[in-house]
């Protein structure tokens, strides 16, 4: 299943990403910090949404209460 996402209150504008038997592939993301994000990408390709969201929901990047790490957490709970 393909899931496209609009983080909220973060640089990044887009997240892409597939669901396949309840694992993370091929992680896209448009816009925010290209280096941190392709890392992000690179660490989650593979892992179970539910590593995904124990390891990044609630990670808070310059006290706006909420991250690009946590955004993805927000976008793959409901598939969880």
């Amino acid at each position: 299943m393909n899931v496209n996402f609009t983080p909220k209150g973060v640089c990044a504008r887009n997240m892409n990403f597939d669901i396949e038997n309840g694992v993370i592939r091929n992680l896209k993301v448009m816009g925010g910090c290209n280096g941190n994000l392709k890392g992000i990408a690179s660490l989650v390709e593979g892992m179970k949404i539910e590593d995904v969201v124990s390891r990044l929901e609630g990670i808070d990047c310059g006290g706006k209460g909420t991250s690009c790490p946590d955004q993805l957490a927000k976008a793959v709970k409901p598939y969880l």
